[in-house]
């Protein structure tokens, strides 16, 4: 079992089952939905690859960062308490192994793009803008 997680506030996550089957869901609201959904996915073979923060806020709103590292310290949580196998993967890196250009190329239609590569990448799946991330992070995980 292979897990990808993008953190953000409208984040996902994405898993390929031991079968090779890819599926994704929006990241749960609670602490308790997270724990729930991770206990059924992670098995002792489990990797998980979570989209790694930047250390600079950017053009985010202090709100926005408090979330996102909030949803961040969550997710590792669960998962430490799971025992589950953990690879962080730089923004930049995961959208370079896949080439996929950069934001400022795409402007304001950056994230439709990202939906698209990973509707192309994954015809089977139901993508979503909160989906998307995810899906790619976990292709972008399979290429290691």
């Amino acid at each position: 079992m292979t897990i990808a997680i993008d953190p953000g506030k409208s984040g996902g996550i994405a898993y390929r089952d031991t079968d090779g089957s890819v599926h994704a869901v929006p990241i749960p609201d609670t602490v308790a939905d997270l724990d729930r959904l991770l206990r059924v996915l992670v098995c002792p073979e489990t990797v998980c690859f979570i989209e790694d923060l930047p250390m600079y806020r950017g053009k985010m709103n202090l709100r926005s960062t408090a979330v996102l590292f909030r949803n961040f310290g969550r997710i590792e949580g669960v998962l430490a308490s799971l025992k589950c196998r953990v690879e962080y993967l730089k923004p930049d890196w995961w959208q370079k192994a896949l080439r996929l250009g950069k934001s400022a190329d795409h402007g304001d239609r950056w994230k439709a793009y990202l939906k698209g590569r990973a509707q192309a990448l994954f015809p089977r799946v139901e993508v979503t803008l909160k989906t998307a991330d995810a899906l790619l992070i976990l292709e972008a995980g399979r290429m290691l």
